[in-house]
């Protein structure tokens, strides 16, 4: 896909929560990313329980894909776009990948290493990518919470 100079940060951030809604709809935590570099668009969602794999995060897959087509891994210029707040393995991903640019949705209490939890940018790494959040918070959080709060019900396959 390439990319409309027409494009905002809330047309990738809704891609993105398409994205999360996908995951969902496959019984993971519904997170999506969305990474734009050199011009393409790069999706896709958690998949942890699909591959059985810890690291399969919204953000790992984006950055893995975005990579493997620039035969580096260093995305620098890059934006990623993801519909929840980076973990502190993501946000070690973005410093390694030297993404330049982080715009996140809502932000997470729990598990958040950018502003909520941790400040993981601000601890002195080599690379600081520039942070915007809150873009589609509400629709991206609502998402997540009606995810969690199904499960404690038993409305969602509890397959994590």
């Amino acid at each position: 896909m390439m990319i409309s100079p027409a494009i905002n940060d809330c047309s990738f951030m809704k891609i993105a929560c398409e994205e999360a809604k996908i995951a969902e709809n496959e019984g993971e935590v519904p997170v999506g990313a969305v990474l734009v570099f050199n011009g393409a668009v790069y999706r896709d969602h958690n998949r942890m329980i699909q591959t059985s794999d810890p690291t399969m995060h919204a953000e790992i897959a984006v950055i893995r894909r975005a990579a493997k087509a620039a035969g580096n891994y260093r995305l620098n210029g890059s934006t990623l776009y993801v519909s929840i707040e980076p973990c502190l393995m993501c946000a070690g991903a973005i410093v390694h990948a030297r993404i330049a640019r982080l715009v996140y949705a809502a932000c997470d209490e729990r598990y958040g290493a950018i502003d909520s939890r941790i400040k993981a940018f601000e601890c002195g790494l080599n690379h600081r990518p520039a942070v915007t959040s809150g873009v589609l918070a509400q629709e991206c959080s609502g998402l997540i919470k009606r995810f969690f709060a199904a499960r404690r019900t038993g409305e969602v396959p509890k397959r994590l």
